[in-house]
C-alpha cells in the first residue's frame, strides 16, 4: 500500500451495482480494477498495481444539489492527485440524478466538453436523435418510467438534463463529426445504437484528446479498455458451490417476473411480511431469529432459494403498515434492504457454502455493509451486465454475483442456477443481483 499511485481512470457510480457492472467491463480485459464505497478515499493509498478505481458514490438517491457537491468533490480530488482519466458512470435507463451530476464533472475538470454515451446496445439501451429507448420503447413509457423511487419522466436527452443544469446540451449523431472549438462549456450528448458505434465515437474523441472527462454507462466503459491500453491478462473462469440463493430487493417488474418464473419451475421462495421488512430491530429480537432458524432448515431441503420483499400482487399491506410507521418512501427503502442485509448475515454466519444473487442496488450495498465490506474487486461479466466479483469476510474470500434489476429474460434466475450448480467447488460463493 501507500507509494506513487499507478490510477489510470477513476469511475464515478452513483449505486453499488452500478460501479461493479462498469468496473467489470476492465477487470474482464485484465486491467487491475478495485471498486470502493468510501467517497473519502485515498487515491495515494490505492494497492500498488490498480488501474482502474471505481468509486460508489451513492448519489442516485440524492436531491440534485447534494448529488452535484459529492460529485463535484469526488472529481476535484482526482484531478488533483493526477488521475488522467475520469468518468461519470450513469444509469442506462437514465434514472437518477443525471443533470446535476454531469454538470458537476464538467465544472471540475474546467473542460469545454464533456461527452456522454446514455446508450448500452447490448442489452437494449440505444440512443436516437437525443431519444433515450429501452428495447425499441421511449423510456419515459417503459418500465422506469414507473419506477419507485427514481421513475424517468423524460426521454429526450437534453431536455433531461437541462432540467437540472443551465449547461447548454447538444446531441451528436453517431456518424457527425463532433467537433472541439466551442468556447462555451457544453454537455455533448452522442448517439448509438450498435456497439462499434460506440467505438467509433471514442476513437474520434480519443484522437482529439477529448476522453480525459467523460460521462456514460457500461456500454461505453466496455470499448475504453481497448482506447486506453488498460489491459492485461483476461482471469480464469471461477467456479461455484453449495445451494443457490436468491435475495431480492428489486421492485423492478421485470425482476419480480423472474421470481415469479423461478418459484414455478422448482425455486423454494421465502417473502418478507411487512414487519420484517420495516421493523427496527426485528431480527435480532426473538422472533427474527427464530424465524432465521426455521429459514435455514427450509434451505437445508432445497437446492435453489429465494428470498425477497415483493407484496403479492395487488396486495397494499406493506404500504399500508408503513404508514401506521409513518416512514417515507425514503425510510421504506433503507429498512427493506437492511433488513435483507441481515437476513443475509445470518443466513451465512452458518458457515453453509451459497452461490447466492441478490437483486437491488441498494440491497447489495446494506448487505455489504452489514458484512462490513467496503472494497470488491470485479472479476468478468458471466453474461451482459451479470457481473461476478469477490470479496472478503471474516478472512474468508468470497465471490458475489451483481446484476441490474431492470433487465434480463424471465427465465433469468432459473438459467442461472443451471450454469451455477453445473460448476461445483468447495470455496465459499457468495452471487449477488441488483
Amino acid at each position: 500500500m501507500g507509494g506513487e499511485p499507478m490510477l489510470e481512470l477513476l469511475i464515478i457510480a452513483d449505486d453499488f451495482t452500478g460501479a461493479l457492472d462498469t468496473g467489470v467491463q476492465f477487470a474482464g480485459e485484465g486491467a487491475e480494477t478495485r471498486v470502493v464505497t468510501d467517497r473519502n478515499y485515498d487515491y495515494c493509498a490505492v494497492e500498488a498495481g490498480i488501474q482502474v478505481l471505481v468509486m460508489d458514490a451513492e448519489t442516485r438517491h440524492l436531491p440534485a444539489k447534494e448529488a452535484y457537491d459529492v460529485v463535484y468533490g469526488i472529481a476535484i480530488r482526482g484531478i488533483a492527485s493526477g488521475i488522467p482519466y475520469i468518468y461519470k458512470k450513469t444509469d442506462s435507463a437514465l434514472r437518477g440524478n443525471i443533470g446535476s451530476e454531469l454538470t458537476a464533472l464538467l465544472a471540475a475538470s474546467e473542460k469545454n466538453i464533456l461527452p456522454f454515451f446514455p446508450a448500452f446496445p447490448k442489452i437494449g439501451r440505444t440512443t436516437e436523435a437525443g431519444y433515450h429507448y429501452i428495447n425499441g420503447i421511449p423510456v419515459k413509457e417503459s418500465v422506469f418510467g414507473q419506477d419507485p423511487y427514481d421513475p424517468v419522466k423524460c426521454s429526450y436527452i437534453p431536455e433531461l438534463i437541462q432540467r437540472q443544469s443551465s449547461v447548454p446540451v447538444r446531441t451528436i449523431r453517431w456518424n457527425e463529426e463532433i467537433g472541439g472549438t466551442q468556447v462555451t462549456p457544453e454537455i455533448v450528448v452522442l448517439d448509438a445504437q450498435e456497439d462499434e458505434q460506440l467505438e467509433e465515437l471514442g476513437k474520434q474523441l480519443l484522437d482529439m484528446g477529448g476522453l480525459s472527462v467523460m460521462a456514460g454507462c457500461a456500454g461505453f466503459a466496455a470499448v475504453l479498455p481497448g482506447l486506453l491500453k488498460l489491459k492485461g491478462v483476461p482471469p480464469v473462469p471461477e467456479v461455484f458451490s453449495g445451494k443457490f440463493l436468491v435475495i431480492s430487493g428489486s421492485l423492478n417488474p421485470i425482476t419480480i417476473r423472474q421470481l415469479s418464473y423461478a418459484q414455478q419451475n422448482g425455486f423454494l421462495r421465502l417473502s418478507l411480511t411487512p414487519e420484517q421488512k420495516l421493523e427496527t430491530g426485528y431480527w435480532s429480537a426473538e422472533k427474527g431469529i427464530r424465524v432465521l432458524n426455521e429459514w435455514k432448515t427450509r434451505i437445508r431441503g432445497s437446492t435453489c432459494c429465494i428470498i425477497d420483499s415483493t407484496d403479492p400482487p395487488g396486495d397494499g399491506k406493506t404500504a399500508n403498515y408503513a404508514g401506521v410507521l409513518g416512514l417515507t418512501a425514503k425510510e421504506v427503502r433503507e429498512r427493506v434492504a437492511k433488513s435483507l442485509g441481515c437476513v443475509l448475515e445470518g443466513l451465512i454466519s452458518g458457515g453453509e457454502p451459497f452461490s447466492l444473487l441478490i437483486t437491488g442496488g441498494d440491497t447489495l450495498l446494506a448487505c455489504m455493509e452489514r458484512l462490513a465490506v467496503a472494497e470488491m474487486e470485479p472479476v468478468r461479466e458471466m453474461g451482459p451486465g451479470i457481473v461476478l466479483s469477490r470479496f472478503q469476510y471474516q478472512g474468508i474470500w468470497c465471490q458475489v454475483i451483481s446484476k441490474s434489476g431492470g433487465f434480463g429474460a424471465e427465465t433469468l434466475l432459473f438459467d442461472l442456477a443451471e450454469q451455477i450448480l453445473g460448476n461445483h467447488h468447495t470455496a465459499q460463493c457468495c452471487v449477488c443481483s441488483r
